[in-house]
């Protein structure tokens, strides 16, 4: 995260609240997963829907990275910042026919992942080049809502359908050039990840699947939220996805590509919400610190009630005290920590939240008709970019359509 000082600086010049994204650490966590994992077969395909911004794709556009794209908006947006068709592939679930042909036409790779699109597929667009997306039948992850994989996920093809899928995919002279698997985001066990790595080769045999370019393991690369959480062992994980990998190529009879598809791990750690305190509240047992924000720019917290650090920027020093940081929405459940001790926040404090780059500013709102944050993208402490936040004058605007 940006030192104290910098943001404290940033907040001053562009006001609060005020996403700050640090590029140099997106970056560097992008190469953790060559260190990682140690093969010329790795290719690493950023989660776009994890943080759009521009200025942050592009620096991984020019470090290499592909994109993962689950709309028509993000393969187009893919597109229009440079990055190559080959290193884009659109995984999309429960799209329309409308989608799914706007998609293929512009020839990315597209990953199915049910046998009713199969079929559809196999009829309008008979020939085609496609990924399979199968359920590794394997669930994890840090929030039942964010699991992808087992029984009752809405995610991919089962495993026992990969002969129907075959079956299918041949009645429209499909090439099948990919299989791919995504088990959750956030992965609490390294042995989920190698055990859906197991379930998705079992079924990528020459036989069955004999045209396979590449198999993609999908992302979820769980990072510590908490002080007290220890980073997962990417070293060790990494030489045993390289192994298990190499192994399976052996017996495939080709060399194929490795890929990933990262979001959180590459950018929640780069970013930080600013916000400041207009209000201390004194309720009986609770002291409440409200604050220029609220959940619609940061809705992890309500929704997932994930954990966030925060830090007051402007007296890390005081007598810890415990608030509930509240947002200035109307809604009660509008807090980004209960119960969180923290150093003595005063009335126009300073509050950094932590780990804001993943999942934040993408799943944000205007809901109360709030604009959505100024963004501020950091290379070697150096802004090379600034999105201002929309005026309420142009948000209405926007919204009566004049």
């Amino acid at each position: 995260m940006t030192d104290s000082v910098k943001l404290q600086e940033l907040a001053k010049k562009y006001g609060t609240p005020l996403f700050v994204y640090d590029g140099a650490l997106m970056l560097e966590r992008y190469y953790d997963l060559f260190r990682f994992i140690s093969t010329d077969a790795l290719r690493v395909h950023y989660a776009l829907k994890a943080n759009y911004n521009p200025a942050l794709l592009a620096l991984l556009r020019d470090a290499g990275a592909g994109i993962d794209a689950v709309s028509p908006g993000e393969v187009e947006l893919a597109l229009a910042l440079g990055f190559d068709k080959d290193r884009i592939i659109y995984t999309a679930n429960n799209m329309t026919d409308a989608e799914f042909d706007r998609v293929m036409r512009t020839g990315v790779t597209v990953n199915i992942g049910s046998l009713s699109r199969l079929k559809k597929c196999a009829v309008s667009h008979p020939g085609s080049r496609i990924c399979l997306r199968f359920n590794p039948d394997v669930c994890d992850g840090d929030n039942a809502m964010t699991m992808t994989g087992g029984d009752l996920t809405k995610f991919g093809i089962l495993l026992d359908d990969a002969d129907e899928a075959k079956r299918i995919a041949d009645s429209g002279d499909l090439h099948i050039i990919g299989l791919h698997e995504h088990t959750g985001s956030g992965l609490q066990h390294v042995e989920s990840v190698l055990k859906s790595m197991d379930n998705l080769m079992a079924i990528a045999t020459p036989e069955r699947f004999g045209e396979l370019e590449f198999l993609d393991f999908g992302g979820g690369f769980k990072v510590p939220y908490r002080d007290d959480e220890a980073r997962v062992d990417y070293v060790e994980m990494g030489r045993q996805i390289t192994d298990k990998f190499n192994a399976f190529c052996e017996t495939y009879g080709k060399k194929l590509l490795m890929r990933f598809e990262p979001g959180k791990y590459l950018s929640a750690e780069c970013g930080t919400l600013i916000v400041e305190v207009n209000t201390i509240k004194h309720n009986r047992s609770r002291v409440i610190a409200g604050c220029n924000s609220g959940f619609p720019q940061l809705i992890r917290p309500v929704l997932y009630g994930a954990y966030h650090k925060i830090t007051n920027l402007s007296n890390p020093d005081g007598v810890p005290g415990v608030y509930d940081i509240c947002g200035n929405i109307c809604e009660t459940g509008d807090r980004f920590a209960e119960q969180r001790e923290i150093p003595e926040i005063r009335e126009y404090d300073l509050l950094a939240i932590g780990n804001a780059g993943a999942y934040c500013y993408s799943m944000g709102s205007v809901y109360n008709l709030r604009p959505m944050p100024a963004e501020a993208v950091l290379k070697d402490d150096e802004v090379i970019s600034f999105t201002p936040a929309e005026t309420d004058a142009e948000l209405v605007k926007r919204v009566l359509r004049k």
